[in-house]
This record gives structure tokens, sequence and C-alpha cells, in this order.
């Protein structure tokens, strides 16, 4: 019950005050706990989170009901199964410490925080991550609470809201004589986060003088690669793009040409003829390329000017397990989601775009903008990011609700404005502090006129990543340290004054 919460603290819910008590439930109960029991305690807090938390993605199985609809239930329980594993190793590590060195009151809530936040990031690196539903994303609608994703990143901030989370459970425990400095300490903490984000967040971000227009087609998924649909598809792409206004970059979404456009002379002379005299248009779109090991596929974001070629592009590299590839194919006898001529091949990495009329632009085609620090280019840091997405995979469930909610951290980590084309919502726009300028819901048929809005300096967690992870934990424990050590020789010395 207490891991199936946690859901309610994420968007679309957004209820904060879930936080510490699934959390401290979980903290309680591991507390005098051995090993072995911790790790299923754990695990079916985990089964709960993810069990409630990726229950959208059984609507991707729906959408071709014939062939996968009875995987969907067997999938969601699976993946929840093997993601529980990261909740299991946090509490197991917990107790297995716990065990060895009694740490109590506060050191044993900074222990289990730590252990949280190193279980979440091996979570979003091991077997190629799947960082989805980070504790920071609890803060995310909070403007002043989310900022010190700036600082730390998303597992920093996860390790943050871990720890002030169970704080209340540890104040429920305390002696009475050490409430006092649980409660000093949640105010301060929660003081320091509100009062650093409202710092940052009160930042200006002007927009520039870029015109945008996002076109959201809205073409149920079930349609998109039917046959004779990609003549009403382009036409309701470029019907919408032609609404009066003006914008200097055209934005399509994933895969919004069902087929080669690279390839495809005649819907190239269409999309020119609709662009005027020096705009651009980035669309996603797939490729092929002939090589001598056989044909590889690309999924892409493209460039194309009025004249109708190429100018640059960028291949998706982050590649979705079972949608865009089948691992192990050769001993899995398991088909892709997707539709196509075989498994996607990932490109080379994340890459910074130069488009004529637009400040440099990074490329994130959908999953991969749920990847902290491994969406821009480091040697090359671009002005936005274009998350470029396809969502009607998962209806009108929580799961674009969620991954919005990525998007959104991703502006604040990077301090780059976010730019989300989605194929039936969420697009968006969004600043360099994680703010909504515009949007268009799930199920809607539009589009969003806005200006692109200003990039930010440089953040901590843009220059050093996920060291600032570790500089963080490694000074929290050594305040807490310092602290617990002084506190330590006031007392001997009190007791030696009081004995003389």
């Amino acid at each position: 019950m207490a891991g199936g919460l946690t859901v309610l603290a994420l968007p679309p819910f957004s209820w904060l005050i879930v936080v510490p008590v699934a959390f401290s439930a979980l903290f309680l109960v591991l507390r005098q706990v051995s090993t072995v029991p911790a790790f299923f305690i754990g695990w079916v807090f985990g089964m709960g989170q993810f069990g409630i938390g990726i229950s959208w993605i059984a609507e991707s199985f729906y959408v071709d009901a014939e062939r996968f609809g009875a995987l969907a239930i067997p999938a969601v329980a699976g993946l929840s199964a093997g993601l529980a594993i990261f909740p299991g190793m946090a509490a197991m590590l917990f107790a297995t410490i716990m065990q060895r060195r009694a740490f109590g009151g506060i050191a044993a809530n900074l222990l289990f925080a730590t252990c949280w936040a190193v279980t979440e990031w091996l979570r979003g690196h091991i077997l190629t991550g799947f960082p989805w539903n980070l504790a920071a994303y609890a803060l995310v609608d909070y403007a002043a609470l989310r900022q010190p994703a700036a600082w730390v990143g998303s597992y920093g901030l996860g390790f943050l809201t871990v720890f002030i989370g169970i704080l209340p459970g540890v104040l429920t425990v305390a002696a009475p004589k050490r409430r006092a400095p649980v409660l000093v300490l949640f105010a301060v903490a929660v003081t320091g986060l509100w009062v650093g984000g409202a710092l940052r967040s009160g930042q200006d971000v002007p927009p520039t003088d870029v015109a945008l227009r996002i076109v959201q087609g809205n073409v149920p998924q079930v349609e998109k690669w039917a046959p004779g649909s990609r003549e009403r598809t382009l036409e309701k792409y470029l019907g919408l793009s032609a609404q009066p206004g003006r914008f200097d970059v055209l934005l399509w979404p994933e895969t919004a040409f069902p087929g080669f456009l690279d390839e495809d002379a005649a819907a190239r002379a269409r999309i020119s003829a609709a662009l005027p005299d020096g705009r651009i248009l980035l669309t996603g779109a797939p490729d092929r390329v002939e090589g001598d090991g056989g044909t590889r596929y690309f999924n892409t974001v493209q460039a194309y000017d009025s004249s109708g070629e190429v100018l640059t592009g960028y291949a998706k590299h982050h590649l979705v397990p079972f949608g865009e590839y089948v691992p192990l194919k050769g001993w899995l006898p398991i088909e892709r989601l997707t539709e196509g001529l075989g498994d996607f091949t990932p490109g080379s990495g994340p890459r910074t775009l130069a488009i004529p009329g637009a400040p440099l632009v990074a490329v994130a085609i959908c999953y991969e903008i749920i990847f902290p620090g491994q969406v821009v280019d480091d040697l090359f840091r671009p002005d936005w990011i274009f998350n470029a997405t396809n969502d009607a995979w998962f209806g009108t469930t929580i799961g674009p609700e969620q991954h919005l909610a990525s998007a959104r951290m991703r502006a604040v980590e990077e301090g780059l404005p976010v730019v989300r084309a989605a194929n039936t919502g969420i697009s968006a726009v969004i600043d360099a502090k994680g703010e909504i300028i515009a949007r268009l819901e799930t199920g809607q048929t539009g589009v969003i006129d806005a200006s692109l809005p200003t990039a930010l300096a440089p953040t901590p967690y843009a220059r050093f990543g996920d060291w600032t992870l570790l500089a963080l934990i490694c000074a929290v424990w050594a305040l807490a340290f310092t602290v617990g050590l002084a506190g330590r020789r006031f007392n001997s010395e009190k007791s030696k004054s009081e004995d003389s």
C-alpha cells in the first residue's frame, strides 16, 4: 500500500503529503529487520510503486490487441517485478548496514536516503536503464522545490526528497529529548530547499525572437501505419502547419511522417511548398541505410528547408527494449510491438544540430528525455532541446503526464528550454526553470505558436553531471558526522562539569 501511494506523489496528482507517509512507513518497518526479510519488504514496496506507476504500459499492448493484448498484464507484472528489485536492494543494503552498526535517529534516516539514491541511480543505468518516476519528480509541480535539480540533478534531489520525507517518521520514534533537533532539522531543510529554489525560480527568462510552431496531429496509433493512412496523415500535418501566423521553426513529432521521407520526393515537394523561405521543419521520420551487412533502420529527427532537401539529422541512440529492438533476439521468441521491417539501430549519442535561422538545438526522441545527464552533448552545448515524441501508445493514461514531468526536470537540470512535439499530446513549451509556457493536452488536435524561451547559464549539474550526487552525499554525511561529534563532546564536557 505504501509503495502504491508513491504514485499519488507524482504528476498528474502531485500530492506532496504522500512522500512522508509512504517513505516513513517503509523506513519504520525496516529499522529492525534482517537482510533477507528487508529485501522482500523493499521488493513488495517496489511492486506497489511500479505496478501502479507504470500500469499505463499495458495500453500499448492493446494497440494491436489481437497479437499482443494477452501479454499486457504479464508484461506489466514482469517489468514491475524486475524494477522492484531496486527498492529491494535499497532496503537490503540499509538493513545490512544497520545490523553491523546501529545508527540511530537522523543518521539512520541519512543512511536510508543514501541507499535509496544509490539504487535509483543504478536503476537509471543498469541494462540500458529505466529512470522513470524518480523520487524527485514528486517536486516537479512546485516551482521552487524542483530548482535544486539544477545543482544536484534528479538523483540528488531524490536523495534530499527521501531524507526530508522520512524525518516525520524519525520524529515518531525519537525519544522526547531528541525530538527538538529533528523538528529543527526538518524546518531548516524544508526552508533551505524552498528558499534556495525560490531564488533560482525568480530569475527572469525572457523569450527570444525565434518563433516556433508545434503541430499536434492527434493521429491514433492504430491508424498511424494502416494501409493508405500516409496520405491522410501528411494532409493533416500540412493543413495544421499552414494555419495563419508567423514561425521560424516548424516542429512535427516523432514519426510524424509514417514512411521514409528522405526517399519520397513527392512528399518533400509538398512540404517545401508549405515552408516559407528561410523557414525550417524539424520532423520525426524513420530512416534506412543500405550497407554490406544489410539494411539498417533508424528512428530519426530530420531538418528540411524550403528546398525540400535534408539539412541535417539526428538518430535516436537510446532505444526502447521490445518497442524498437528485441534484446537477446536470438534467444527470446518475442516480436517488437511497433510496426517496421526490422529492429532499429542506435545512433551515436547526444548531438547538437546547427540549423539556419535558429539557435543550436539538441534532440531527444521520446524515451530519451527520461535519462538525466544523457540528453545534451557536453562538448557542444545547445541553446534548447527538442523532444519529439509519440505518446499515442498510452492513450489517456497517466503515462504522458509522467513523461512530461521528465522533460521538465531535464530543462531544470540543463538550464535549457525544452520544446515537446507529441503526436497526441502532451505537446509543450517549457522554459529553463521547468515552467510550462504553453501546452496542448492529450487527445487534442492543433498547434502551439510560441517564442523560444532563453537558455540560462550552464548549471552545476550540466557541468559535472552525476558527480554532484556523490558530492552531495559526501557533504551531508560529513556534516552529520561533524555535528554528531560536536554533540558528543558537548555532552561529555557537560557531564564532567556536573561531576566536578
